[in-house]
């Protein structure tokens, strides 16, 4: 058994969207359709949080499920009860996971990492890595191979990384690092990883799905 304190320091912010159909996952309506779509953002999501509540079992990491759509007893119906909801509130990305991390850090944590649902190569090993990093760096980030980040670690609340930024764009991460070496950030990167946003990702979650079929 794990002797785990009874407040923990580190802090783990999932963000995800109510999978409603016609509203999630749009850029692969054309190949799924509305409701395969919604049905894939809502399997992605479930594939994160049980990697997630894995890594719960091995460090200690409160944990805060931070959504877009729907309402919070859609997300209890959905997820359950266990884990603590909180909308991700109004606009652009930037803004919403930086009122996520200023809120975090407000409430006494060390450590916050932000993560979102669609890279199903997240695991738990990742997570904890990226943990363990921040123990020695300022910035934590996992660069996808689209040219954003499936995840972002810091260990105090540093607004400027979240601003002037084309959100969704091959930008992003070259950004947020120029930015991060502006401001002298200890910085180091994780695994280059896939999202799946477009028709031609979707065999990236074929596999993940096969693999975890024939365990």
């Amino acid at each position: 058994m794990l002797n785990l304190p009874a407040n923990p320091k580190q802090y783990l912010i999932i963000f995800t969207r109510y999978p409603e159909p016609g509203k999630t996952k749009t850029r692969l309506i054309p190949a799924l359709g509305t409701l395969g779509a919604a049905n894939l953002q809502r399997e992605m999501t479930e594939h994160t949080i049980f990697q997630v509540q894995e890594l719960q079992k091995v460090i200690d990491v409160s944990v805060e499920v931070r959504f877009a759509g729907g309402n919070l007893q859609l997300m209890q119906d959905w997820l359950g009860l266990g884990l603590v909801y909180q909308s991700q509130g109004e606009g652009d990305l930037g803004s919403r996971m930086a009122r996520s991390l200023f809120e975090s850090f407000q409430s006494g944590v060390e450590k916050v990492i932000i993560i979102g649902t669609d890279c199903p190569g997240v695991n738990t090993q990742i997570l904890a890595t990226a943990f363990e990093k921040l123990h020695s760096f300022d910035l934590v980030i996992g660069p996808a191979i689209d040219g954003g980040y499936y995840l972002i670690g810091l260990r105090q609340h540093i607004p400027e990384l979240f601003v002037n930024i084309e959100w969704g764009t091959a930008q992003v991460f070259q950004k947020t690092v120029d930015i991060a070496q502006k401001l002298n950030l200890s910085q180091v990167n994780l695994l280059h990883l896939a999202d799946i946003d477009r028709p031609e990702d979707l065999p990236i979650w074929e596999q993940v799905i096969a693999g975890e079929v024939t365990k």
